[in-house]
């Protein structure tokens, strides 16, 4: 079906706007556009150069005309601030991120009311304490040293497609248990994949579009339900418990004392992977990429990991977090890369931005792709300079700058699993490997919300001979 075809089916007529009140401005509208449509075949096909225009014609703030609903891009620290910290009765995620229901489940994050979701996203939160994250370490990098066991003393790989399914392993054993990966088949990596490429900016229009993706999407979530489920009854019929996620929501009760159903149970995973997985992956493969775009960098990587390490010292949580090179490098791949290119609020009052008047019902757009490529902000914005992230630069250091991870009330509970994940990958590949980019020409691909590697992706490895280091004392 073509794009113009869709675009019809989702556009519902235009929504015209009331003047703004006295001493305040209406939004600039961004030019282009078609007739009737505005701007939405340019939103669906191609939404981060949309925005990049309408922040190069109209700075801060930009209204483009999509789906016949009112939408207010803003750019910016201080955009950032005044959207993340407005209160969810003023500017609220849930309407626009009822695109994801049928990938989650109805009633459940985004689909819930607001006190459900509260108590959803705290069922989560003892699954992210720092014990546990020593016990998701050691499992991350036991993953990572299997997935390379076959590799041999030099080869080649699709960099895209060794990420997705090493973070599927990973993400699956942190999250589900080791009885989940031990049981692993292709199946779940190829719906696991459906699942994924039916969330796209199309479904901001119409999540319900009869398209092949969207119906791949809803049979990819059927069939998890029944594989989690048959984990859930195992686990209980075996009285065995994890140290796992999928124990967390197993033993999570709502205040009114409720458990948590199999549907329910599998939602929440659901979301918890799409987060980790999707940052994991993509972070991986951009960071082992520009660093083979700038080998200067990896060598300083792969120096400091040798001196804290030696030639065969353990990997651990602990000393994870003490390596400043291999972090810097992931923050600028976050930074170029970050995994969700728009956050979304939807105004449930008239909303004011330097003297703008945003009215309600708006869809106020933040692009962390956009605002993390801004000169003002970032020097050099479109190079790889890790280095911006140390001091004396700190160029992080401005309140709501970086924003990979969103910002306020919800920003991504997951972010230190997330950072702790790829970081024990690159550590792990880059002490045993050299690594050399074939297709160096390789860009981003925009076909879902996330920010990955367009394929194929190859890079060359070669096995490390090791030098005789001095091995740093650990703090």
């Amino acid at each position: 079906m073509q794009i113009q075809s869709l675009v019809q089916r989702a556009t519902k007529g235009a929504v015209a706007a009331e003047p703004p009140p006295a001493g305040l401005r209406e939004p600039p509208r961004l030019g282009g556009g078609l007739p009737l449509v505005g701007h939405t075949v340019e939103f669906v096909r191609s939404t981060i150069p949309l925005l990049m225009r309408a922040h190069r014609e109209l700075g801060e703030v930009a209204a483009i005309d999509v789906g016949g609903r009112r939408m207010v891009a803003v750019f910016g620290p201080d955009a950032h601030e005044a959207v993340f910290r407005a209160k969810d009765d003023v500017l609220n995620p849930c309407e626009a991120y009822k695109i994801m229901t049928p990938v989650f489940g109805e009633g459940l994050v985004y689909d819930a009311p607001p006190e459900i979701m509260a108590e959803q996203m705290k069922m989560l939160l003892p699954a992210l304490k720092d014990d546990r994250m020593r016990t998701y370490g050691e499992t991350i990098l036991g993953e990572v040293k299997a997935s390379i066991e076959g590799w041999g003393d030099e080869g080649e790989i699709d960099l895209v497609d060794y990420c997705r399914r090493l973070t599927n392993f990973t993400s699956s054993h942190c999250l589900l248990g080791k009885e989940f990966r031990e049981g692993m088949t292709d199946e779940f990596a190829r719906i696991y994949h459906d699942r994924e490429r039916g969330v796209t900016p199309l479904a901001y229009l119409n999540m319900n579009l009869p398209i092949p993706a969207f119906r791949r999407r809803d049979r990819a979530r059927t069939r998890l339900v029944e594989l989690i489920g048959g984990i859930v009854d195992a686990r209980v019929g075996s009285g065995r418990t994890g140290e796992d996620f999928l124990q967390t929501l197993m033993d999570a009760k709502y205040k009114s004392g409720a458990p948590l159903t199999h549907d329910e149970i599998t939602g929440m995973l659901l979301a918890a992977m799409f987060a980790g997985h999707h940052t994991s992956s993509v972070t991986t493969a951009w960071s082992l990429i520009e660093m083979c775009r700038q080998p200067s960098y990896m060598r300083r990587v792969v120096a400091e990991l040798d001196v804290a390490y030696g030639v065969d010292g353990a990997t651990t949580y602990k000393s994870l977090r003490s390596l400043p090179l291999p972090e810097n490098a992931v923050m600028e791949a976050l930074r170029l890369y970050p995994p969700l290119f728009l956050l979304i609020r939807v105004a449930m009052k008239d909303f004011v931005f330097k003297g703008f008047h945003i009215e309600k019902g708006t869809w106020v757009l933040v692009s962390p792709t956009v605002s993390h490529r801004m000169s003002e902000i970032f020097a050099h914005p479109e190079c790889f300079d890790p280095d911006r992230f140390a001091p004396p630069r700190s160029e992080n250091s401005r309140d709501w700058a970086f924003i990979a991870f969103g910002g306020g009330r919800h920003k991504c509970m997951g972010n230190a699993f997330a950072l702790l994940q790829v970081k024990a990958i690159l550590a792990t590949l880059l002490r045993r490997y050299e690594f050399e980019l074939i297709d160096h020409g390789v860009g981003p691909d925009f076909h879902g919300l996330v920010i990955g590697p367009a394929e194929p992706c190859r890079i060359r490895y070669r096995k490390r001979v090791h030098a005789v280091v001095a091995k740093r004392a650990t703090p």
